[in-house]
This record gives structure tokens, sequence and C-alpha cells, in this order.
């Protein structure tokens, strides 16, 4: 019974603990940057501080948080477009792209207790300008159109709400899915490719 509490107690932490910087990785990372290294302590911190609240209070928080931080597209700052950084990879460079910004609140949510099936990496087409974009969908109940979590407002809004996007593939550790009217999802794809190598980078800490 101890070795299951003291494996849980550890899972917790280590949850909390996401992503893990070491002692030595923070200090190369004051040598190149300051600013880096200051950045991802403060993120450690107002983890800390949002473990705090209730659950619609902490999506507010990540969301106006972590959109607090500038965008700057991955052929700028990676010379290769859709690069999906990790959050560790997020936190040292300080901007990136949409799916940048989905990518870390994805994970943040994990972290504060949030659950992975409800949550998901969410490819949309904007209907007035025409591109693609992604988003952070939370279904907080079964067949209620999902809260959207977008870099682009710090506002919260349910689906239904954004008339100037359409939901196109809902993504994560389950599977891909496309969603119905009344917002039930249906699995299209057990795996898509670049949310796999994600996956990896993330499990060696990257």
């Amino acid at each position: 019974m101890i070795k299951y509490l003291l494996l849980f107690f550890f899972t917790l932490l280590s949850a909390q603990d996401y992503p893990v910087f070491s002692k030595q990785e923070l200090e190369q990372i004051n040598q190149t940057s300051a600013i880096s290294k200051n950045r991802i302590l403060d993120y450690k911190k107002n983890m800390g501080i949002f473990q705090k609240y209730p659950k619609d209070k902490q999506l507010q928080k990540i969301n106006f948080y972590l959109n607090g931080l500038l965008p700057q597209y991955d052929d700028i700052t990676k010379h290769k477009q859709d690069d999906w950084a990790t959050p560790k990879d997020f936190l040292k460079i300080g901007y990136g792209d949409c799916e940048d910004y989905v990518i870390i609140k994805y994970y943040s949510l994990i972290n504060l207790g949030f659950n992975e099936k409800k949550l998901f990496l969410t490819i949309v087409k904007e209907n007035f300008k025409g591109g693609y974009h992604m988003v952070l969908s939370y279904f907080k109940k079964e067949g209620i159109a999902p809260l959207i979590l977008d870099n682009l407002s710090f506002k919260i809004l349910d689906l239904h709400k954004r008339k100037d996007l359409k939901a196109q593939y809902f993504i994560n550790s389950t599977g891909v899915y496309t969603i119905s009217k009344n917002f039930k999802l249906t699995k299209i794809a057990q795996k898509y490719k670049e949310f796999e190598e994600l996956k990896l980078k993330v499990t060696n800490n990257d």
C-alpha cells in the first residue's frame, strides 16, 4: 500500500514539475539568455499559483498568461514551417506559432489536473480569412460545444460562438476526430504524425 502511495505522490510531483529543467540546463540557458531563464522560473511559479484555483479559473489564467508571450511564425524562428515545439522549447524561445501555444496550453492544463481525453489540439479553418489555424478545445461536458482557447483571443468562447472558425480535426493521444453539428466526435484515425513526434520529444524531455 505504501509503495502505491509513494508512486502516486511521485506522479503528482512529476506532473507539477513538468517540463523539467535541471539545474545545469538552467545555468546553460542563463548564460545564453537570462530572460529565458526568468521566463521559465516565472512559468513554474505561476503554475504553482494556478493549482489553487477552480478549473474554470485555471482555463482563464492559462489562456491569458500564455497569450502574453508574443507570436512569431516558424519560418522566422526555426527556418522551417509547422515545427511543433515542446513546452520546454517554447519556454526557452519565448514565442511561437499557433500550434506552439496550443501545445503548451494542452500540457499545462493536463498538469493542472484536467482530463487529457477532454482536451484536443484542434485544426480549424478561418472562415473570413480562408487560412488554417490551430486552437485548443476543451469539452467540459459531452454533447456541448467545446470551449476554445486561442492565442489570438484572451476571451474563451464556445465553438458555436466562434463564427470565424470551422473545426476540421480534433487531435489528442486517443486519436484524430471530426465533429458533428451536435458536437459528437467521430474517430477517423488512430494517430496524427506530428503529434506522435511531439509526444516522443516530450517523453525524452527534449
